[in-house]
């Protein structure tokens, strides 16, 4: 049964939003590695690569339910940040809003009654609980060693300890 088209315009948007979170972890990969904070940097090159994965699941998706794809340009990712705690603020806005912007499309599939959308985006609600979840806690640690250069060393070697993400990611 093929998707309504409103349906497949808002994956198209979820796509875009995703790639984009994709670009914009890269962009604070970046600030990490000038900062001399590589674990830092690691987590967040993972945190590219897990995005990249959320959109071509999506991507795929609609490949397989016989759709077009249709893709949008991203925007340059930000490079003002000041400290790792006030890049991980970001982290945890941009988290929300792609929250937002999955429960909104979730909602559109149930008022259209698409079961097989429903049932995919399940899956990415239950990712954006992990993700908003990972980022407090990384928010509560960095504020709790607070800018002191030796712990915030210490906790970049814990960072680089965050496993590769996998094609189920």
């Amino acid at each position: 049964m093929p998707m309504k088209p409103k349906l497949v315009e808002a994956f198209h948007a979820q796509i875009q939003a995703e790639f984009q979170s994709a670009y914009t972890y890269l962009g604070m990969a970046a600030w990490f590695m000038e900062n001399n904070l590589p674990g830092f940097a690691q987590w967040m090159r993972f945190q590219w690569e897990e995005e990249t994965l959320h959109a071509m699941k999506l991507y795929d998706f609609l490949h397989n339910r016989g759709e077009q794809v249709a893709l949008r340009a991203v925007a340059a990712p930000s490079k003002k940040y000041t400290t790792a705690v006030n890049v991980f603020e970001n982290v945890r806005k941009h988290e929300q809003m792609i929250t937002k912007s999955i429960n909104d499309l979730y909602e559109l599939a149930l008022k259209e009654k698409d079961l097989p959308s429903q049932i995919v985006l399940q899956w990415f609600i239950n990712e954006q609980v992990e993700e908003e979840a990972q980022v407090m806690e990384i928010i509560e640690r960095l504020k709790l060693v607070g800018s002191d250069g030796p712990s915030i060393y210490l906790m970049d070697r814990q960072m680089a300890e965050r496993p590769a993400p996998t094609a189920g990611a």
